[in-house]
């Protein structure tokens, strides 16, 4: 990843050492080619033509998303079922030509009269007007913040002023385009400025002049001789994304989007001379990476899953335009699409999915749509590109699918069968370590766990999350992950920290070592025990040995039992020796407000929600445990942070430890969080067993963990690694039994089997018993023991 300061000689010598012939050779040719450019600079060649531009001859013209005939309908179809967002547009555009921006999370930003492009107006600095390469883009004091002054430059607002002249029909909308845009080219003359400091960047600038292009190709506001100097620059363009591909600096998102960039200059400026190679090459390039970014899952290789959309972006318009143009797209590259939104539509079940990783708030399409409700955007260009039915719940119509597919996203998307409702579904993705927890009872349920790797190489835009989990309730989230905030200074840190998640801190340091703002050390190893998907619950139990490197190593052990339709069980299991501090934070949704009611906190909306939804989270009772009500901040989008709730449990203990949270959401007025507490007693740990009771809502629920290969607690015996129970008047109402081959309930035989079940579930509904098990085999010695449920 990036490295923000200057590395020595011997760091220079060790790197060069660990390089192949490959690399080495790539990263001489471009430092050759810098000094060269910059030669030319100098020699006055700035404006020299750098392609050849000519006519096609091709037989079939290069077709964008959209042809003049089509795009018009376009636009009254955007007017027609989505008018809120156009007159949200039009009034964007107006701002726009007022020189008032609105960048990443930062708003009303006033440029004046004269745009200056190498401005970061919210720091008040100003890049240096030199060799692109020789500006320390990652040095605060040069430059500022290099995101903001970027976000600016990707000319993504262009679009939009192109739009809005297709929408009204107005004019001015493109003078002031094509005003900025020449404005632009003599502010930036390749190779000076921070402009040029990133080929992603130039990749961005590039797909954003090819939208206006064909926006307003009819415009009569256009100059005669603005369709030549767009293909000139496009050629310089690409010329340079193609000179300083991220091979080998950044291979991720900044590939892909470079290689897309080179895909859609090729295809669609067939007069460039070396047009047919940029898109042969960029094309092979965007195939390729889809298998070497995303996990064998359909996870993004960096564990972000605002990086995991990002890449989306790039994959869904870059197949698009490979289909309209009559490119084969191998099988295996849709294969791979599809499971990308597979994961998208899992974390998505229950409204808005929570981010993990780092965000840094740019999108291919529109960049205002960086919100956590805009990360199921790829869903509606999915479900109509493969015309796949199960991504249309999560999905809805956008602005972005309307203009790719026109009247077929209206269609396909606005029809919805009233008389079938999705059933949530938990979900696993072992490679990219994403398990969603999800029912679909009496409410909308969702908890999703992070437990998988820290990231890809030194995890530039991983988070020190391991087991860290977020909870969407009803179609809003209620726990959440914090974000990322910024890319620079000390709030870096913060909240990518793991502090900043709902999981585990151990002596106050975070699970691995950050290393500048890109890059971790001491990456921690996590592993998935087990993972259970029943009829009726749904259980996890995992770890990771991030603390491992202290000097008295500590592992940290996670189990998460969900009953469907009622609660999450979170139980932390603190292995070692010594004393150690331990602290487990709950970030809350900054829109909510928390109470204290006796031993649980209670969050619900500032605003009292319609259908009384609440959410009660429980720590046991007496448990030596300190809970704490703190304020923090979590951050929507790139550069805003507002401030949120967080609770906080913590103690100074010897370990071995645990402790234990509930998390039940509350559905009525009316309802009470009930009481959570420990029933086992030292001995019983000692002897491989842990419990917990929850009472509430008139029912009696026992959860146990065991250790041993056979135990013994109150009129239990079995052999199970975890049971429950759920008690109702008296009487066994559920219960469920994992990884056990018999089990007793005060000397009455449950099940008796030869080999060990994964599951056994049996549940009291209408008054009678319903029995689901992995195996059938333990069904039938299940019922041959005769349980009776009083």
């Amino acid at each position: 990843m990036i490295n923000t300061v200057t590395p020595s000689w011997r760091q220079t010598a060790s790197r060069l050492t660990r390089m192949g012939w490959d690399e080495l050779h790539t990263r001489v040719q471009q430092e050759v080619s810098k000094r060269l450019d910059l030669a030319l600079y100098r020699a006055g060649a700035r404006n020299r033509p750098v392609e050849d531009l000519s006519d096609c001859g091709c037989s079939a013209p290069a077709r964008f998303f959209f042809s003049e005939a089509e795009v018009t309908g376009r636009a009254r179809l955007l007017q027609t079922h989505l008018p809120s967002e156009v007159e949200s547009l039009i009034r964007e555009a107006d701002e726009i030509c007022l020189h008032r921006f609105r960048l990443l999370g930062y708003e009303n930003l006033d440029y004046g009269a004269d745009i200056d492009w190498h401005l970061d107006p919210v720091h008040g600095k100003r890049a240096p007007l030199k060799p692109w390469f020789k500006i320390q883009f990652l040095n605060f004091d040069e430059v500022g913040d290099h995101k903001i002054i970027w976000e600016l430059n990707r000319h993504q607002h262009l679009v939009t002023l192109a739009k809005a002249w297709r929408l009204t029909g107005h004019a001015p909308y493109v003078s002031e385009l094509i005003k900025q845009w020449y404005a632009w080219q003599l502010a930036n003359p390749y190779p000076i400025g921070i402009n040029w400091g990133s080929s992603l960047e130039v990749a961005f600038r590039s797909l954003s002049w090819l939208w206006v292009r064909a926006l307003i190709a009819t415009c009569p506001a256009v100059p005669k001789t603005f369709e030549a100097d767009l293909l000139r620059a496009l050629a310089l363009n690409g010329r340079y994304i193609e000179k300083y591909l991220s091979t080998y600096f950044s291979p991720n998102t900044h590939l892909l989007g470079e290689a897309a960039a080179l895909f859609f200059i090729g295809t669609l400026c067939p007069q460039v001379e070396s047009a047919e190679r940029w898109r042969n090459e960029g094309w092979r390039i965007v195939v390729r990476e889809a298998g070497r970014q995303a996990r064998p899952d359909g996870v993004y290789f960096e564990q972000s899953l605002y990086y995991h959309v990002y890449a989306l972006d790039f994959f869904l318009h870059a197949r698009l335009l490979a289909a309209r143009n009559g490119m084969e797209i191998p099988a295996s590259f849709d294969q791979i699409l599809r499971k990308m939104l597979d994961v998208l539509r899992a974390v998505s079940q229950s409204g808005p999915p929570d981010g993990f990783g780092d965000d840094d708030g740019g999108r291919l399409f529109n960049p205002r749509r960086n919100l956590a409700e805009h990360l199921t955007d790829p869903l509606a260009i999915g479900a109509v590109m493969f015309q796949h039915a199960e991504l249309k719940p999560a999905a809805r119509l956008t602005e972005e699918s309307i203009w790719l597919f026109g009247e077929k996203a209206v269609s396909f998307l606005e029809k919805h069968d009233q008389t079938s409702q999705p059933k949530f579904k938990s979900a696993a993705f072992p490679a990219g370590g994403i398990y969603v927890m999800a029912s679909s009872g009496n409410s909308e349920q969702q908890m999703t766990i992070d437990a998988g790797p820290q990231g890809v190489g030194y995890s530039g835009h991983g988070h020190a999350d391991a087991l860290s989990v977020t909870v969407s309730l009803n179609r809003r989230r209620w726990l959440l992950d914090p974000g990322a905030f910024c890319y620079m200074g000390k709030d870096r840190n913060q909240f990518r920290g793991t502090g900043a998640h709902n999981t585990l801190l151990v002596d106050g340091v975070d699970q691995a070592v950050p290393e500048g703002p890109f890059a971790w050390s001491s990456l921690p190893t996590v592993q998935v025990g087990r993972w259970i998907e029943g009829q009726t619950f749904t259980l996890f139990a995992g770890n990771h040995n991030g603390y491992s490197r202290l000097p008295d190593p500590v592992l940290h052990r996670r189990f998460i039992f969900h009953l469907h339709d009622s609660f999450w069980l979170v139980r932390d299991v603190v292995e070692g020796r010594g004393t150690h501090q331990l602290e487990t934070s709950w970030h809350f949704a900054q829109d909510l407000e928390i109470i204290q009611n006796r031993n649980a906190f209670v969050a619900q909306l500032e605003q009292s929600s319609p259908d009384g939804t609440r959410l009660a989270l429980l720590s046991t009772q007496d448990s030596g445990w300190k809970l704490q009500l703190k304020s923090g901040f979590v951050s929507p989008a790139y550069g805003l942070k507002e401030p949120a709730a967080i609770v906080v449990s913590s103690t100074r203990a010897q370990l071995p430890a645990e402790h234990a949270t509930l998390i039940r959401p509350l559905l009525q007025a009316s309802d009470e969080p009930g009481v959570f507490f420990s029933t086992s007693t030292p001995a019983d740990s000692a002897g491989g067993v842990n419990a917990y009771r929850y009472d509430g809502l008139s029912q009696s629920h026992l959860v146990i963990f065991a250790r041993e290969e056979e135990w013994r607690f109150g009129p239990w015996t079995s052999d199970a690694r975890f049971v429950y129970c759920c008690l109702e008047d008296g009487r066994v109402a559920h219960f469920i039994l994992c990884d056990g081959s018999f089990i007793k309930l005060r000397g009455q035989s449950i099940l008796a089997h030869g080999d060990k079940v994964e599951r056994l579930e049996w549940v009291k509904q209408s008054g009678t018993g319903q029995i689901f098990c992995s195996e059938d085999a333990a069904i039938k010695d299940f019922l041959e023991a005769g349980f009776e449920s009083d």
